[in-house]
């Protein structure tokens, strides 16, 4: 079995009974968790001092052992603040010999772009501890897709998105939109070229959605890219305000304005159903009838 080490790097957890859960049902399977210390640390909104969750992510360079899954306890907000500080060549070090599987997502993306920006390493974009892990019930398609990723040295996802046909290859790189969008200019966003960028978000309105892929078109990203990937866009309800201006209509309008194709629909965000993705690996995407991508090139546990 696996062990699992817990950061908390963002935001103080506040279902402490989900994380709780989630400790109990990785044990029962076997799993070890360790550092749980960090569950209940608060400093204000945060899970602890910046000096403190600034030492959870520096320490991974020390960290030892085999098949160790690195999992923040939840999103929110904080890495921002730390990702100055991080000692990106330790750690980057540290991967080299005996890679930790590093897993999460949400406010989690900063610092997982940025070690893709300053060391190419591969990182997962998945489930964490309380949210997904602490779910009653767990949801088994995220739980199966979890582990196919960190065991199979080359796995496909499929889905039925909705896009122009297409098959490109390149290096996957993405997560959490905002947090991507807030690296712009800033040394932690990966210079990538030809890659295949996939994205997702959470309480953002369609047309912020929009003006964050605006952004990211209009300073030269998306058109180095071979293909966009839209994961889900939870809680993004339109208003009546909005006059029928909605998701579908705002990727419309994408289309109308990019030369790459648009992909939609994969299962991947803050939705209790999400695919892990390992951000800098290899990517092959086809669509046609359906939607697929096939990964290779990033770490996995060892037999």
């Amino acid at each position: 079995m696996s062990t699992f080490h817990l950061i908390a790097p963002s935001g103080y957890c506040i279902n402490q009974q989900a994380a709780a859960s989630a400790i109990k049902q990785l044990e029962q399977q076997g799993h070890h968790v360790r550092n749980q210390q960090v569950i209940t640390r608060r400093c204000e909104r945060f899970a602890g001092s910046d000096e403190q969750r600034l030492a959870d992510l520096n320490g991974l360079a020390q960290l030892s052992g085999e098949n160790v899954i690195v999992m923040p306890v939840r999103g929110g907000y904080g890495a921002s603040r730390l990702l100055s500080e991080v000692n990106w060549q330790a750690i980057a070090e540290r991967q080299q010999q005996q890679p930790l599987l590093i897993c999460g997502h949400s406010d989690f993306t900063a610092f997982q772009l940025g070690l893709l920006a300053t060391g190419n390493v591969i990182t997962f974009s998945g489930p964490m501890l309380a949210g997904n892990f602490g779910a009653e019930p767990q949801d088994a398609f995220t739980v199966e897709h979890f582990w196919r990723a960190l065991r199979n040295k080359t796995y496909t996802v499929e889905w039925q998105g909705e896009g122009p046909h297409c098959h490109t290859e390149g290096q996957l790189w993405g997560g959490n939109l905002a947090m991507l969008t807030s690296l712009v200019g800033t040394p932690w966003l990966p210079s990538i070229e030809g890659g295949i960028l996939v994205v997702e978000d959470i309480n953002e309105h369609p047309y912020r959605v929009e003006r964050m892929l605006l952004q990211l078109l209009q300073a030269g990203i998306l058109a180095r890219q071979n293909a966009l990937v839209l994961g889900s866009f939870s809680h993004a309800q339109p208003n009546e305000y909005d006059a029928g201006y909605n998701l579908t209509t705002m990727v419309e309008y994408l289309r109308s304005r990019l030369d790459i194709p648009l992909i939609t629909g994969l299962a991947f965000g803050h939705e209790p159903q999400t695919v892990t993705l390992p951000l800098g690996a290899h990517a092959v995407l086809q669509h046609a009838e359906k939607s697929q991508l096939t990964l290779s090139g990033h770490p996995v546990m060892s037999v």
